[in-house]
């Protein structure tokens, strides 16, 4: 994976071959970001940049060894921690990273490392209710592997996809060595979610904030996969919202049902708010609360979105907005219960639900407390 392979982010590129260039290597890096913006082919190519002994022109050879080791994932002293789980384990059965490599390297090589936390759990079959996790048993055996020597490079290297999945016990038992590892070790923790890292784990590692991609970068990439019509590529890649991934999805049209699903959930979320029908709004939260997990913090996503619109519109703001169609409608009759009083404790409210989802909460109780909550916010203003 050379930076070359990556399209856009050519500023951030640019600093992390400018810092190794110097001899600049901070020993526990976190990059965070969306898994869209390139967040883990960033990092397996910063890897591939470090390890390369033909660099050239700002960037690995791809040819070397050591280059197509790590590109495929199979260098030995690359290794790779990424959450896991599996249908029908046994209580007290421990569930590892390693067993799951292939399938790991497979999904990476078939996109090139641009794929979500959900694509992997597709990958693993995990069902509607499993989700990925990275246990205490994986953290000793970080700990085990990097005691060992380099085999063939300057550097072992620990690449940790998705850390928020770690539990308390496992992010405790890295703290250590994240902050004393041993000679010629580095830490890559790459996190779609750095908010649900721990502090003690974000204080010991050096952020590396991925951004969205540009705009034009992702008309290009419209333009590239078949859209003729300059217009509709700009307006996709306003939709995608500097996504990648997003953009793939819109113009596959795979999210048009999630997508419209979570939208007929977020008008009759609104509509029974503003008109006071609380007890019809606990109807709503069980029929939330049987979506899969990563269903549900897509519909809370969403929801912020059509929210911030839905603001935007009220402010007078609509031609700078990014609706159209039945959720341009929707949005334009309910701006007027969304203004400056009540959009940032409804933010709150979603970014509250969406932590406590992604902490494993009880999802009738999470949505419950959340629909109940917003039905007080939601006034005319």
């Amino acid at each position: 994976m050379r930076f070359a392979d990556i399209i856009g982010q050519e500023d951030l590129k640019r600093r992390l071959v400018q810092s190794l260039d110097a001899g600049r290597v901070s020993h526990a890096q976190l990059f965070s970001g969306a898994a869209g913006a390139g967040t883990l082919p960033l990092a397996v190519a910063y890897v591939q940049y470090l390890n390369c002994r033909h660099r050239r022109d700002g960037d690995s050879c791809g040819e070397c060894p050591d280059c197509r080791q790590i590109a495929a994932l199979e260098h030995p002293d690359l290794h790779l921690v990424f959450p896991v789980n599996r249908q029908g384990k046994k209580s007290g059965e421990a569930v590892r990273s390693d067993e799951f490599l292939p399938q790991f390297r497979g999904l990476f090589a078939e996109r090139r490392g641009w794929f979500s936390p959900q694509d992997w759990y597709d990958r693993l079959d995990l069902g509607k209710t499993l989700r990925g996790m990275i246990t205490a048993r994986e953290a000793d055996e970080i700990v085990r592997k990097l005691s060992y020597k380099p085999y063939e490079a300057d550097y072992k290297t620990m690449l940790v996809w998705l850390p928020e999945t770690m539990n308390e016990e496992a992010a405790n038992k890295i703290l250590k060595i994240l902050e004393e590892p041993w000679e010629r070790t580095l830490f890559l923790l790459v996190s779609v979610r750095p908010d649900l890292l721990l502090p003690t784990i974000l204080s010991r590692t050096q952020e590396v904030a991925v951004p969205r991609l540009a705009p034009d970068v992702l008309e290009r990439a419209a333009a590239g996969r078949g859209v003729a019509d300059p217009l509709q590529a700009r307006t996709l890649a306003r939709l995608a919202s500097g996504d990648l991934l997003e953009l793939e999805r819109l113009l596959a049209g795979e999210d048009e049902g999630g997508r419209r699903e979570h939208f007929d959930l977020f008008c009759s979320l609104m509509r029974l708010s503003y008109n006071d029908k609380h007890l019809e709004l606990i109807g709503w939260a069980e029929e939330a609360a049987q979506l899969p997990r990563e269903q549900q913090r897509g519909f809370l996503v969403d929801a912020a979105r059509l929210l911030r619109e839905s603001y935007m519109l009220h402010a007078g703001l609509g031609r700078i907005g990014y609706l159209w169609g039945a959720e341009l409608a929707f949005c334009s009759k309910f701006a007027p219960y969304v203004g400056s009083e009540n959009i940032e404790p409804l933010v709150a409210e979603i970014e509250s639900a969406m932590a406590q989802i992604s902490q494993n909460g009880n999802p009738t109780i999470v949505f419950t407390h959340f629909a109940l909550s917003v039905s007080k916010m939601i006034k005319r203003m």
